[in-house]
């Protein structure tokens, strides 16, 4: 006999949720009729773990927005406070919200939800049940950036933005720019490419902190060796929106972006050509397919070489090795190789 839940559709955020176990678990105890998974990092761990889940690209509050009926929000979040956090943001975005956070166990029935799902979900996971309220967002203009851990890195839509040096990091987004009001000691460059894309609107941005993945990356099949090379220039965020069958390889520019594209790739079996300058952040433990390579700029940033490459090398190649090596000789003097799978 099904549970009460059957009828349920689970949103799921985050890798964590997947590499802790949690989805699995909450698949056999719920039953849902429906598994969908919002977020980039997500997805990787969930085509990794071969749950029976549908992966979108929206964020979790527009995915659980366009759905009608009986749904919920699972998330593991570093902390049991910054999962809290998280699930009264989402909540400031709909009208109510079932949220059930792994890392404390806790059922969360946000702006009066459906109280009795949420009881429903409680009594099956053995979580404690605990009613929310969210406001939103505070003040126009201004993002507070919450549940921070003093030395992380702090992103807006995916580029790195600086360190957190207190939990709740705010920006500014008044007077034609953006800036770090408090919280956060500023990395200038990641300021400069942020904005190089236009301000961004802070109320809408994707906004976190800490690493993106703390679970290792986990080795797939070569793909097809030949194929239209994708590029992907310091928003690695954007990496699932350029994959396709077609593609044999990523040239992916800056050090984030090539560790993210990497480890991501890493299970797809697409090697990558990383062009980095050495100022990574270290949000995600890097993993490369075989026939990837990373090289490091020896003068200058990895922002003009790398489009440099994408603007003077053909991004369409019979052989993706041949290409590599075409790509190296071109480059010879300006740079060195700081990880090379080429053979293995």
């Amino acid at each position: 006999m099904n549970p009460p839940t059957a009828d349920l559709v689970m949103v799921v955020h985050g890798p964590e949720a997947f590499d802790a176990g949690d989805v699995e678990r909450l698949i056999g105890l719920l039953h849902p009729r429906q598994v969908l998974v919002a977020g980039v990092m997500a997805r990787t761990a969930a085509e990794e773990s071969g749950l029976p889940v549908t992966c979108t690209d929206e964020r979790p509050s527009m995915v659980l927005a366009a759905l009608s009926g009986r749904t919920c929000l699972v998330n593991r979040g570093k902390t049991p406070e910054s999962g809290r956090i998280f699930g009264e943001l989402v909540a400031g975005r709909l009208r109510g919200l079932v949220h059930v956070e792994a890392s404390s166990r806790t059922v969360y029935c946000w702006n009066h939800a459906d109280g009795v799902l949420a009881e429903e979900i409680a009594g099956l996971t053995g979580y404690a049940l605990v009613p929310g309220t969210s406001a939103g967002d505070r003040r126009e203009g201004i993002r507070e950036i919450r549940g921070c851990l003093p030395g992380e890195a702090v992103f807006v839509n995916g580029i790195v933005i600086g360190t957190a040096t207190e939990e709740t990091v705010v920006l500014s987004g008044e007077g034609g720019t953006a800036r770090a009001v408090s919280g956060l000691e500023p990395k200038p460059h990641g300021f400069e490419k942020l904005l190089r894309a236009g301000l961004p609107d802070l109320a809408a941005a994707w906004c976190k902190s800490g690493p993106v993945r703390t679970a290792p990356p986990r080795q797939g099949e070569r793909t097809s060796r030949g194929g239209r090379i994708a590029v992907i220039d310091h928003c690695g965020h954007t990496l699932y929106q350029e994959l396709g069958e077609g593609v044999c390889g990523v040239l992916a520019v800056g050090d984030d972006t090539t560790a993210v594209c990497g480890h991501i790739c890493s299970h797809a079996g697409i090697p990558v050509f990383g062009v980095v300058d050495g100022d990574a952040d270290g949000i995600v433990e890097p993993g490369y397919a075989p026939g990837s390579v990373v090289v490091e700029v020896t003068c200058g940033r990895d922002d003009d070489l790398g489009r440099e490459v994408a603007a003077t090398r053909d991004l369409w190649a019979s052989c993706w090795d041949e290409w590599v090596e075409e790509t190296l000789r071109s480059l010879a003097g300006r740079v060195r190789v700081v990880v090379d799978r080429r053979g293995g």
